[in-house]
């Protein structure tokens, strides 16, 4: 199951093109300001940094000297102590199980290992949040002090949380918010009750008359109707 798990992620990097969940705090800017490559030469402790990933857009906030801090799901911290082998760049596998057990860490990385081939935006938030920025040296000093392990939730503590406290103070994500938008326009959909009741009736063809497959064929089209 982890191996297929793991399957379909690398193949998701085949839609790098199409960012379901990709961060777009402001449209028109994003289109008026394209992505470009930042040098260690041009950032600053405490700037906040976002690549975009497979379906979604990472962040992390600069420390310097091409390190960069950034919450990250991770399995690896629960099972062992050996920090060297902790440190190790992440695979898909500790990634999925990070996610599953709900379990993260803020670390360091390069920024070359953080970027991950991917351009890199610069305090493009800044613009977008209605709190001011804190000071470079403060941002960087509230990253520091959150680094190790810490609970994790894909939709309410994610690297976005995470550097949106650091940077403006309040815990915010863009990409929570469309996620939470687009499952709210698939449930007013009319069209989810009707796939849902035809794909229990095919569950009862296939498996039978039973609890299992009776219930769902029920429960699940009058619960998108009633909350549609």
């Amino acid at each position: 199951m982890l191996n297929l798990l793991t399957f379909l992620v690398e193949k998701l990097s085949l839609l790098s093109n199409f960012k379901l969940f990709e961060s777009s705090w402001s449209d028109s800017e994003e289109s008026e300001r394209p992505a470009q490559r930042a040098h260690p030469q041009s950032l600053r402790r405490g700037d906040l940094l976002e690549v975009p990933r497979t379906l979604f857009t990472h962040y992390g906030i600069y420390l310097g000297d091409s390190k960069v801090a950034h919450l990250i799901p991770d399995i690896l911290p629960v099972l062992i102590n050996d920090q060297k082998l902790i440190s190790s760049v992440i695979t898909n596998k500790r990634l999925i199980l990070g996610c599953m057990y709900r379990c993260a860490t803020v670390r360091v990385d390069t920024l070359e290992d953080f970027a991950y081939g991917s351009n890199i935006l610069v305090n493009r938030m800044d613009k977008m949040m209605k709190t001011q920025a804190f000071v470079n040296e403060d941002v960087a000093k509230r990253a520091e002090k959150l680094i190790g392990a810490i609970p994790y939730s894909l939709l309410w503590n994610n690297c976005e949380h995470f550097v949106t406290y650091c940077r403006y103070g309040s815990a915010a994500s863009r990409q929570t918010e469309q996620f939470c938008q687009c499952l709210k326009s698939i449930i007013r959909d009319q069209r989810s009750i009707i796939i849902t009741g035809l794909l229990g009736m095919i569950s009862i063809v296939c498996f039978g008359m039973a609890p299992s497959t009776t219930l769902p064929t029920i429960l699940i089209p009058f619960t998108l109707w009633m909350a549609g």
